[in-house]
């Protein structure tokens, strides 16, 4: 990837080249959400941690790679979000930044949508941030929750990881990203595909629920830092 030519020139040329400019673009995985809790209104809320999701993990990890180069990265993710929000906000929360990268990473919300919805949307936010200068990773997610975790004790968040539960074990979220890969190819827009880490987890008889915060769909904190390093491999072009 050439963000990694761009990072070598700022840092060679200091103050005479433009800081790095990285957004992330997802859902509350991207934004920092973690656990869920019922709140006073009897409405399922979450827990906002911004400073444990990856995009702070990735710009602190690319500062100790290259601590004399200036790394703007941008946390556009927000609870709750699909490729159709991400598209509509696109301008706004992305574009108007003018980023080196961007990184792409939608599919838990959308599974519970149609796959041809999230395809055409994925399809435009592609097609309009390859008519720019910047380059694009394409971020696949971890899993939904696999059963019904004895941590959750109320109704409504029981039978949230039931209809989860469900999605992922009747293969719907793979699917989900298998099309995206695809269309990724299509694009030729670089993949950073830690679902399949996920898979591999599950069918090593791993308790892949145990490893989100939530027993949902969101994942650990410590698991950001692998999605920051990851990311890094992938600009790397490892």
């Amino acid at each position: 990837m050439t963000i990694i030519d761009k990072i070598i020139r700022k840092q060679k040329a200091r103050q005479f080249a433009d800081p790095i400019t990285i957004v992330c673009l997802g859902d509350s995985v991207t934004e920092g959400c973690f656990e869920c809790y019922i709140n006073n209104e009897g409405n399922i809320a979450t827990v906002f941690e911004r400073n444990y999701s990856y995009s702070v993990k990735l710009q602190q990890m690319l500062a100790r790679l290259y601590p004399t180069v200036q790394f703007n990265v941008i946390n556009s993710g927000f609870s709750g979000g699909c490729a159709e929000n991400g598209l509509q906000t696109l301008e706004r929360d992305v574009l108007k930044f003018s980023p080196d990268l961007v990184i792409v990473s939608y599919g838990l919300n959308d599974s519970g949508r149609t796959i041809s919805e999230y395809i055409k949307n994925l399809s435009a936010i592609f097609e309009k941030i390859k008519a720019t200068d910047s380059e694009i990773i394409f971020l696949t997610q971890n899993s939904l929750c696999t059963n019904v975790s004895p941590h959750l004790t109320e109704k409504s968040l029981r039978d949230l990881a039931s209809e989860l539960s469900q999605r992922q074990n009747n293969g719907v979220l793979k699917r989900y990203f298998e099309e995206a890969k695809a269309l990724c190819k299509e694009y030729d827009v670089e993949v950073c595909d830690l679902y399949s880490v996920w898979d591999a987890m599950a069918k090593a008889d791993i308790n892949i629920t145990e490893l989100l915060s939530n027993k949902l769909n969101h994942p650990i904190r410590e698991y950001h830092s692998y999605i920051a390093i990851k990311l890094i491999e992938k600009m790397l072009g490892l």
